[in-house]
C-alpha cells in the first residue's frame, strides 16, 4: 500500500519555490531518505509529509487520504496519530525526565501510562536512563530518548530530519543500528540527511535540487560503485524471484534508467520493457561482487562480533577494497562458509572447489 503519495505537488512561500510539480511515492515498511543540498526542498517535503505545513498546489495523500480538503484539525489528528517524528534538534522538555517526555507524547495521543513509556525507553537501550532530565544524557542518549517518543503512539510513519546532525560517529552508528531494527521489523521511515552514506543505507534515495526530484548523478569517480551496487541489488531480486526494473531502481537509489541503459550497452545488462536481467559479464561480475560482500559481512559477525544490523554498511566499505587472493584467503580463513549472517548464500570461489577436492 502506499502511505505517500504526492502528484505534482509545488510549495512556494511568496516568490521562492520550494518546491516544484513533484511526484513522490512511498509504500508502506519501505525505509527511504531524502538527499540533496541545502535550500533544495528537503525539510520541506519533510514537512508536507508530516502535515506540519499545506502545499501550494497538487495532490498530498497520506494513507489514501486526501490532505488538501481537511481542514487545520483533521490535519492535527493525523499528525497525533500517523505520524512519529524525530528532528536534528531534539525537542525536549529541559524540566521533564526521559520517562516523562515520552508519558507527554502519550498524553497528547490518548492515555500517559508509565510502564509503556519505560518499555518504549528500553527498546532504545536507556531503560536505566529513564529518571534522568534531558541535560543529565548525552546528545546520542537525548536522540535515543526522541526515537521512543516518536514510537510510543504506534505512528504509521516515522519521519526523521538530520537524526545524527549533532551526533559523533559512535552515536551515529548507535541511531542508525536502531533506524536498521525499526526498518527490519517493518516501520516506514522517511529521513532527510546529507551523509551519501547514511543515505545508502535506505532502500531508496529521492535526490531534490531546485526543489524538484531528480536522479543521483553517477560520476566517473564513482561509476565502479554504483555500477557494483545495480549488480548486487539485481542478484539479490533474482534470488527472491523478481526482475523488474522498476524494483530495481527502488532498491539502489544511487542510479536511474539512462544508467541501466548504460550498463546494457557494456553488454553486462539486459533490458525487456519493465524486466531486467544480467548478460554472462554482468552475471561474473555480481557474484564477484556478491562474494566478497557476504564474505566481509561474516567476517564482522564472526571475528568481530559486530551486531548482524550493522554490519552492511562496513560491508559495503570493504568489499571495494578486496581483492582475489585477499578474498579466498578471508573464505579459506572462515572455512569456506555457505551462508552469510543474514542467511542469504555465498557464491562459492575457485579456494571452495579446490578444497572440496582436497577432501
Amino acid at each position: 500500500m502506499d502511505i505517500v503519495n504526492f502528484k505534482r505537488v509545488s510549495k512556494s512561500y511568496g516568490a521562492v519555490h520550494a518546491l516544484r510539480e513533484i511526484d513522490v511515492c512511498i509504500k508502506a515498511g519501505e525505509w527511504v531518505s531524502i538527499m540533496g543540498p541545502s535550500g533544495s526542498g528537503k525539510t520541506t517535503l519533510l514537512n508536507l509529509i508530516g502535515c506540519l505545513d499545506k502545499e501550494t498546489s497538487g495532490e498530498v495523500f497520506i494513507e489514501n487520504e486526501d490532505l488538501s480538503r481537511l481542514k487545520y484539525e483533521n490535519l492535527t489528528k493525523i499528525r497525533r496519530e500517523k505520524i512519529g517524528f524525530i528532528f536534528q534538534e531534539f525537542h525536549l522538555i529541559t524540566y521533564l525526565t526521559a520517562v516523562e517526555n515520552i508519558m507527554l507524547a502519550q498524553y497528547y495521543h490518548s492515555i500517559a501510562d508509565e510502564d509503556e513509556a519505560i518499555k518504549a525507553l528500553d527498546k532504545v537501550g536507556l531503560k536505566d536512563r529513564a529518571t534522568h532530565l534531558p541535560s543529565e544524557l548525552s546528545g546520542g542518549e537525548q536522540q535515543r530518548v526522541c526515537i521512543a517518543r516518536a514510537l510510543i503512539n504506534y505512528p504509521s510513519l516515522i519521519l526523521a530530519d538530520e537524526p545524527t546532525g549533532n551526533l559523533d560517529e559512535a552515536n551515529e552508528k548507535i541511531v542508525m543500528d536502531i533506524f536498521s531494527k525499526l526498518h527490519s521489523e517493518g516501520h516506514t521511515i522517511v529521513m532527510v540527511t546529507h551523509n551519501p552514506e547514511l543515505g545508502r543505507l535506505a532502500d531508496r534515495q529521492i535526490y531534490l535540487e531546485h526543489g524538484k526530484a531528480v536522479a543521483i548523478p553517477v560520476s566517473a569517480c564513482n561509476f565502479d560503485k554504483a555500477k557494483d551496487e545495480v549488480l548486487q541489488g539485481l542478484w539479490s531480486l533474482q534470488e527472491e524471484g523478481k526482475n523488474k526494473v522498476s524494483e530495481l531502481l527502488r532498491r539502489v537509489g544511487i542510479a536511474d534508467k539512462a544508467f541501466l541503459e548504460h550498463l546494457a550497452k557494456l553488454n553486462l545488462l539486459r533490458i525487456e520493457e519493465d524486466n531486467v536481467f544480467m548478460a554472462e559479464e554482468g552475471l561474473n561480475l555480481a557474484r564477484s561482487v556478491v562474494r566478497r560482500h557476504r564474505l566481509a559481512e561474516t567476517l564482522l559477525f564472526t571475528t568481530l562480533h559486530i551486531d548482524r544490523m550493522g554490519i552492511n554498511k562496513d560491508a559495503c566499505e570493504l568489499e571495494h577494497i578486496l581483492t582475489k587472493e585477499a578474498t579466498d584467503k578471508i573464505c579459506a580463513f572462515l572455512g569456506h562458509p555457505v551462508k552469510c549472517p543474514h542467511g542469504k548464500d555465498i557464491p562459492p570461489g575457485e579456494c571452495c572447489n579446490a578444497s572440496r577436492d582436497k577432501d
